[in-house]
């Protein structure tokens, strides 16, 4: 079965040419051109991935991206914008999506990352158990002696890239290419020690002597396997 791929973007000429070239790649898609008409889709099915344009003629892609985050906890948005501010990208990823793309795009860059954002939510073992830890990756959810943790979904992306990669050194640029396509627009910030932080503080017993995510001193990070 094909990924379903929902589309809301207020340019009818964007949603006829994202329409046939994702078909073209084998996807299905559903199209809005509001959030309004968005809403009713996403009322009678749940896909696999939404693109999402920053503006629309009835709400702000930031808060409609908030929104949606909050009722599809686990569902990937990609925004699709044509503000190429690093403060309106920070702005974007901040507000729960998954990737931004500047307009005008590549149709294949596009999906690529579309690829790479549904192979996070879709790995090939459902459930991953590692001590008291459990990654329920088919429901996206966690949890510590079978206590569900609450997450965000940089915390779980993260979180599942750290396990991918357990037994070896991760360094902080590797986990920048792989949260933000962009890593750069962070290179002021130590946002990942801080993600790492709230992340040991979720589920470790004692975050200042961590079990699992070890803090390799001038390297990077290793989830201990």
């Amino acid at each position: 079965m094909s990924n379903t791929i929902l589309v809301i973007d207020d340019d009818t000429d964007i949603l006829k040419v994202l329409k046939a070239n994702l078909e073209i790649h084998k996807f299905s898609v559903l199209t809005a051109s509001s959030w309004t008409e968005g809403q009713k889709v996403l009322s009678g099915r749940t896909p696999d991935l939404v693109l999402l344009d920053i503006t629309l003629p009835d709400g702000d892609g930031i808060t409609i991206c908030n929104t949606l985050r909050k009722q599809h906890a686990s569902l990937p948005i990609i925004m699709l914008t044509a503000k190429d501010k690093t403060s309106d990208k920070v702005l974007g990823l901040e507000s729960g999506a998954d990737d931004y793309v500047v307009k005008p795009f590549e149709t294949l860059e596009l999906i690529a990352r579309i690829k790479t954002c549904l192979r996070r939510v879709c790995p090939v073992e459902e459930k991953l158990t590692i001590g008291d830890l459990t990654i329920d990756y088919k429901r996206r959810s966690v949890s510590v002696k079978k206590e569900k943790i609450i997450l965000t979904p940089k915390e779980y992306d993260l979180l599942c890239f750290l396990v991918s990669k357990r037994g070896t050194v991760v360094t902080r640029e590797d986990i920048k290419k792989f949260l933000w396509k962009e890593p750069k627009i962070y290179s002021w910030s130590r946002v990942i020690d801080v993600h790492i932080q709230h992340l040991r503080q979720k589920i470790e017993k004692d975050p200042s002597v961590p079990q699992y995510i070890l803090t390799i001193s001038g390297v990077g990070y290793s989830f201990k396997e």
